[in-house]
């Protein structure tokens, strides 16, 4: 009866087993359309982790950067660091009352962003520098991370770290299953993304590069703090890209995705050396999802046809763009 019952259970174990190798493999990227940018997301990643062969990539060297503002996230109507810029205008506004009539912080007030921002990075500066300095860094950390908690779109609805794009999430984490180190690469502020990039994307902060400005080291009352202040430090943008990765990271990454001009320089040095190597330009081209433009990537198009970097066309390779909403 012992044999009998344990006979039994070996040929369930058996059929179990036969009948899971047999099964369809989980789609890691179930939003992703079947399109080439899938197939060739998919066949890169198992040509580097495939031991024994020459493309074989070991895992503390599987390093991926990934631009953040129209790669991760949506950057229309406006960046999404300048929506927070605005917003601390308006908080800090009390306080300087000189700005009812200095630009741009006049129009800031008014709403009229167009005209706020018409004075180009000088104006975008000038903005940044009054609402990003003058703290310390801890300080900047909580209202940051208060401001993601609770800031919306404007044209949506969700909040800002509501709209970012499911199938990159779905990217970020297959990659890292695969033993990869996602990094991003951003021109926006490395503090101003910190606070919120594991939350939303599974990043820690260490894994964050990005645009700077400088810091002083104080003791106040006996305790020591860094001081933001009123000074660009560094730029992580165009060919700052590949020497920021160089300073915050170490490695070459061998996987470099983006959908800017601005990504340009780090999708070739990403690209330009020997090896398995891969780039993906993410291209904005659903109107009713989300948004339809080319402006600012007409040339990292015209690079990524010349140089075989994979390009993602959002209206036909993705079959959603946000997260559902948490209830």
């Amino acid at each position: 009866m012992i044999f009998l019952q344990r006979l039994h259970f070996l040929i369930i174990v058996c059929i179990l087993i036969f009948t899971a190798s047999h099964l369809p493999a989980a789609d890691p990227l179930p939003s992703w359309g079947d399109s080439a940018a899938k197939q060739n997301i998919i066949e890169f990643v198992n040509k580097v982790t495939k031991k024994g062969t020459p493309d074989y990539v070991p895992p503390d060297l599987r390093i991926a950067t990934f631009d953040n503002d129209g790669t991760l996230w949506s950057e229309k109507p406006m960046y999404f660091q300048m929506y927070f810029a605005v917003d601390r205008v308006k908080a800090l506004a009390p306080q300087h009352p000189e700005w009812q009539t200095r630009e741009p912080f006049a129009s800031v007030l008014k709403g009229d962003y167009k005209t706020a921002f018409a004075g180009g990075e000088k104006a975008v500066l000038e903005l940044v520098v009054a609402t990003h300095t003058g703290m310390t860094t801890t300080e900047f950390e909580q209202i940051v991370k208060k401001w993601s908690e609770t800031a919306r779109h404007p044209q949506t609805g969700r909040l800002f770290t509501e709209m970012v794009y499911q199938p990159m999430l779905e990217l970020l984490a297959y990659m890292r299953a695969n033993g990869f180190k996602t990094f991003i690469v951003s021109g926006g502020g490395i503090e101003f993304m910190r606070p919120w990039t594991e939350r939303v994307y599974g990043i820690p902060p260490q894994q964050v590069v990005g645009s700077s400005v400088k810091t002083r080291f104080e003791m106040r009352e006996k305790i020591p703090v860094l001081i933001r202040l009123p000074e660009v430090d560094f730029i992580d943008d165009k060919v700052g890209k590949p020497v920021g990765i160089n300073s915050h990271i170490g490695l070459r990454p061998i996987a470099a995705f983006g959908n800017s001009d601005g990504d340009i320089q780090m999708l070739e040095w990403a690209t330009g050396t020997k090896g398995a190597r891969f780039a993906l330009l993410v291209h904005h081209t659903d109107a009713k999802r989300e948004y339809a433009y080319n402006t600012g990537a007409e040339q990292a198009l015209k690079d990524a046809s010349e140089k075989g970097w994979t390009v993602v066309n959002m209206k036909d390779d993705w079959n959603v763009i946000y997260p559902p909403l948490q209830k």
